[in-house]
């Protein structure tokens, strides 16, 4: 291996040579190898924004296990399950507490705009509250007081003046369900691709909003272990009990639960699967223009070579030799384009649009396959050339 990489830097690096020789063409190679990048790179980034954004509320729950209907969807599709079956629940050996939540999606006025919007309705009991949000955890008795609510900061939309009042210790007032409510806190969550934000309540004021709702019917029942207890144990036991109209998960089931809805049963999840194959596909079509109109080019001098007795193994070395400058110095111009259109997306939606090591990794890996596949098509006609025919 020593040797190699010795031989290697003792090398003439051909490669480089060839495709420095007119800088024009790199550069449009190099661009639209980038472009190639920046589509995957988008791709990737809201399929990830996809499954976090959707699996914030969950991750932030305070909770082991959660007891939810065998029909629901997702958080904002969770259907209902009777309340006596989180009262069984408690029964179970290693529970130690279970507390219901209710959840609705609903319309409501954008106090600052007048203009309706969708927002997400979750109620709980104020006295237990689970989540491990501290914001929540501060205003609990708060939210106990009639038609009072708290608001997420991070909502998608213009609340700018609301949030001013919010954080001056001021009551913001607007209407949800044709019924006053009042704004006396904030937390912060954000938005996501099913809901542009989150109110949070006590369960009292979420019955006396959606007076259709009955207290019986929970769209969740959120169940914590006694401590030194074994979660999956526990929920196979609550499964093992309760009848098969209630579907028992762990907090970690439940979050995949989620992300398994939004990847397989939507075709959102499809289509950014797509868009990042897709731009996969550009990419190799673009570097192999390049690398073929390459060794056309410089058929001659690959003819010499072979005359002058190198191998083929040493020819398509040249051509891998492009291939992966090209990878490389083509992802500079990408990863910077992206990371421009992810504060822009992020500024303007609120969905959790970050860059990451192990995506910056994902993309240059795939940026190497991609150029190799290409070169592996565009040495086709190089290995197969005989010297004799091209003199």
């Amino acid at each position: 291996m020593i040797g190699f990489i010795s031989r290697l830097q003792q090398r003439t690096s051909l490669g480089w040579l060839q495709l420095s020789h007119q800088k024009g063409r790199l550069m449009v190679a190099l661009a639209g190898i980038a472009f190639a990048d920046v589509l995957i790179f988008m791709q990737l980034g809201f399929q990830s924004a996809l499954y976090d954004s959707n699996t914030r509320l969950h991750r932030t729950l305070d909770t082991d296990i959660v007891l939810i209907s065998p029909q629901a969807r997702n958080v904002v599709n969770l259907a209902t399950i009777p309340r006596r079956r989180m009262l069984q629940a408690e029964n179970v050996a290693g529970v130690q507490s279970a507390d219901p939540l209710y959840s609705a999606f609903a319309n409501w006025k954008n106090p600052q705009t007048r203009k309706e919007t969708a927002i997400l309705v979750v109620g709980f009991n104020p006295n237990q509250v689970p989540f491990a949000i501290p914001e929540v955890q501060q205003n609990r008795d708060v939210m106990k007081l009639p038609d009072r609510v708290l608001f997420d900061r991070a909502s998608r939309g213009d609340y700018t003046q609301s949030l001013a009042q919010l954080d001056q210790g001021q009551v913001v007032t607007t209407e949800l369900e044709r019924r006053t409510i009042y704004l006396t806190g904030t937390f912060k969550l954000g938005a996501s691709f099913a809901t542009d934000g989150t109110l949070m309540t006590s369960d009292q004021n979420f019955l006396r909003l959606f007076p259709r709702r009955k207290a019986e019917s929970l769209s969740a029942a959120l169940i914590r272990v006694e401590p030194g207890q074994n979660p999956d144990q526990v929920a196979d036991a609550i499964e093992a009990y309760l009848p098969k109209d209630v579907k028992v998960l762990t907090k970690q089931e439940f979050v995949q639960f989620e992300e398994n809805y939004w990847r397989v049963n939507t075709a959102i999840g499809f289509i950014f699967t797509l868009g990042t194959a897709m731009g996969f596909v550009v990419g190799v079509v673009i570097v192999y223009q390049v690398l073929s109109t390459d060794v056309n080019a410089h058929m001659a001098e690959y003819a010499t070579f072979k005359a002058m007795g190198y191998r083929n193994g040493y020819l398509l070395g040249v051509v891998f030799e492009e291939a992966l400058i090209l990878a490389l110095l083509g992802f500079l111009p990408g990863i910077g384009a992206s990371l421009g259109l992810y504060h822009l997306t992020r500024t303007a939606t609120n969905l959790p649009l970050y860059m990451t090591i192990a995506r910056a990794a994902q993309v240059i890996l795939l940026n190497v396959i991609m150029c190799s596949v290409s070169g592996m098509i565009a040495t086709r006609k190089l290995r197969s050339a005989d010297p004799a025919d091209i003199f």
